[in-house]
């Protein structure tokens, strides 16, 4: 079976393209063009099939993904099923299953069951939490053991997959020889890195990376190149580990490309904002503009219980300078597992992030909702305002109980409002 790229590069017909491309704004041959140049992906495994399945890339809209899963703390599928649901409801691109608590199988093929949007998940978390639950240590753990959960997650029908293959025995070596504060924060990363000095061997990943793209080949799995050395915090950002593991990155994604594998690359989590333009340049120039996932950035270390405002402004200016995938952070970030108000508010906060990136960008119905907003709001059209929004609720609800006793006034101003003044004076 030929896979997507596969098959746009024999120029078949995808009727997948022509649905996305109306969405999208953009020509079919556009889109196509993307896919085949690898600046593009749309991540649809052929088993799941999702309704609404995530395309990533240049000149696309800023998608946003929601992480769900359960903890060892909290093991709750229906809690997560409710998740699901908000995302839904508010509107995420993709959903990550990181769950590492309960039935790991169970809880991903009901999550993959009721999603109609792309699913991934990190398959390191599984392989690590099953080995320990027989006994073993991460040490333990044999390739074998990888691809098995590789390849069960790819017949569940896990769209995309994170896989930390850039992550290298030299790249650890410049982490610890350069003094790094925060060392790994990547859970996958530190894993990894946990089985590579204890065995004193190379990742198996990077070292078998074409049985990996074999495995995700059979069910056309995105695969998302996991940044296991991502800076942890503002005084690790754009250090000599984040970017030697990019230029790897960037080379796999080509070899992933040549196998007929769609790859992005995942990106910086704690970047300070003057160096956000920088980070996104380099990965477009290193990796082929290969679609950018960013997880935040976060823009400060100092926001605890607010995490998703520091977020929130990291993302729209990557977004703004070419970040084509954002992962939300909730007001549970570096404290806990978010709750499904968390998940709301994170999953709102990133979607004004991806449409104020959008904006920037020029793309075009980013830029129409907006003018739509702007002339509703020049009749003082609150319905049709509200209707326009990112997010509904809050707005309907903010409008209602402060509303003014005239109704083509906001209780701001009431019959002092300036858009009503110079109406009245530029009618005469």
């Amino acid at each position: 079976m030929l896979t997507l790229l596969e098959k746009i590069r024999k120029k078949t017909k995808v009727t997948l393209i022509q649905k996305i491309a109306k969405k999208e704004g953009v020509s079919p041959d556009t889109l196509t063009g993307r896919i085949a140049q690898g600046k593009a992906v749309i991540c649809s495994n052929p088993i799941h099939s999702p309704a609404q399945p995530c395309a990533i890339g240049k000149g696309l809209s800023t998608k946003v993904n929601v992480n769900l899963g359960t903890s060892p703390d909290f093991v709750c599928l229906k809690t997560e099923l409710e998740k699901l649901k908000i995302c839904l409801r508010y509107k995420a691109d993709a959903l990550m299953d990181l769950s590492i608590g309960g039935n790991l199988r169970h809880i991903r093929r009901s999550i993959i069951e009721k999603s109609p949007i792309s699913v991934g998940t990190v398959p390191i978390y599984e392989t690590v939490v099953e080995t320990m639950r027989k006994g073993k240590q991460i040490k333990d753990i044999k390739i074998e053991d990888i691809f098995k959960t590789i390849e069960e997650q790819s017949n569940d029908g896990v769209d995309f997959m994170t896989l930390h293959c850039g992550l290298t025995r030299e790249g650890l070596s410049r982490l610890k020889n350069q003094g790094r504060l925060m060392n790994v924060v990547s859970r996958g990363g530190a894993f990894l890195a946990n089985w590579m000095m204890k065995n004193e061997k190379e990742n198996p990943l990077y070292e078998h990376f074409d049985d990996v793209l074999k495995i995700l080949r059979k069910n056309d799995v995105t695969i998302s190149l996991g940044d296991g050395l991502r800076p942890g915090c503002i005084d690790d950002a754009t250090d000599r580990a984040q970017i030697q593991e990019l230029i790897i990155l960037g080379e796999l994604a080509k070899r992933a490309n040549s196998k007929g594998v769609q790859a992005m690359i995942e990106g910086p989590g704690h970047v300070p904002l003057n160096e956000i333009k920088m980070n996104m340049e380099l990965q477009k120039k290193l990796c082929n503009e290969a679609p950018f996932y960013v997880l935040g950035p976060l823009v400060t270390d100092s926001a605890l219980g607010y995490d998703h405002f520091a977020a929130c402004i990291g993302s729209a200016v990557a977004a703004s300078y070419g970040a084509d995938f954002i992962c939300y952070l909730t007001p549970a970030e570096h404290l806990g597992l978010p709750t499904k108000e968390d998940v709301k508010i994170g999953l709102i906060a990133s979607r004004v992030a991806a449409h104020a990136g959008d904006i920037a960008k020029g793309i075009p119905k980013a830029l129409k909702n907006d003018k739509a907003i702007a002339k509703a709001r020049k009749k003082r059209n609150f319905k049709k305002q509200i209707s326009l929004a990112i997010e509904k609720e809050r707005p309907e609800m903010i409008y209602a109980s402060l509303k003014s006793k005239k109704e083509d006034v906001c209780s701001m101003c009431s019959e002092f409002c300036a858009i009503k003044t110079m109406d009245e004076v530029l009618k005469k």
